[in-house]
């Protein structure tokens, strides 16, 4: 069985300031996913950037303040 793995895709993840959402984006930048971060406060997402990037230099984080109510 071929093994699938999540290094260089991208992954759009909401709420990812806290919680399941930042959950989430720890683990898959742990396995090399490039990552799209959304949420409304904008600064903590930038420092979830910063931190990730340094964990994977392979990896790519955008963080953008997204309210998803409002769509």
């Amino acid at each position: 069985m071929e093994r699938r793995t999540l290094e260089n895709h991208v992954a759009l993840i909401t709420g990812a300031s806290s919680g399941i959402g930042e959950a989430t984006a720890r683990l898959m930048a742990q396995h090399g996913c490039h990552l799209v971060l959304a949420a409304r406060r904008l600064e903590h997402l930038e420092t979830l950037a910063e931190e990730l990037e340094g964990v994977k230099r392979s990896v790519t984080v955008l963080p953008l303040q997204v309210d998803v109510t409002k769509l």
